[in-house]
Parts: structure tokens; C-alpha cells; sequence
């Protein structure tokens, strides 16, 4: 499995009209800050959702 970057760090190093270009300080991808702030979105929606997953259910012994 690859590990790929979470990039931990960026830094803004252009900006056009309405939007900013930021470079991650570990891997030097370059993107546009708006697909950053998806980026942590995505990331904090899976960490979650598997969380959840991962929490074992008890089984329910009710009295018959």
C-alpha cells in the first residue's frame, strides 16, 4: 500500500482573481487552497465513518 501525503503543512504561493495556489511544505504539490480545505473534509468524514465501523456491536440477548 502507498502512503501518500496528508500535507501537513502548505503555504500559499500565488493567487489568481479569487484563488489561491498553495504548495504542501513535504511533498511540493502545488493545488488550488479550496481542494485543500476538501482535502481535510474528505480525510475527517473517513476517519469518522471508519471509526464507526470499526466499534464492535454486542449482540442483544433479550428474555424469551
Amino acid at each position: 500500500m502507498t502512503n501518500t501525503c496528508k500535507h501537513p503543512q502548505v503555504r500559499v504561493v500565488a493567487r489568481e482573481d479569487d484563488v489561491e495556489f498553495v504548495e504542501c511544505q513535504s511533498c511540493r504539490e502545488v493545488f488550488d487552497a479550496a481542494e485543500y480545505v476538501d482535502m481535510a473534509i474528505e480525510e475527517e468524514e473517513l476517519a469518522v465513518s471508519t471509526d464507526d465501523e470499526a466499534k464492535p456491536v454486542k449482540a442483544h440477548r433479550g428474555r424469551h
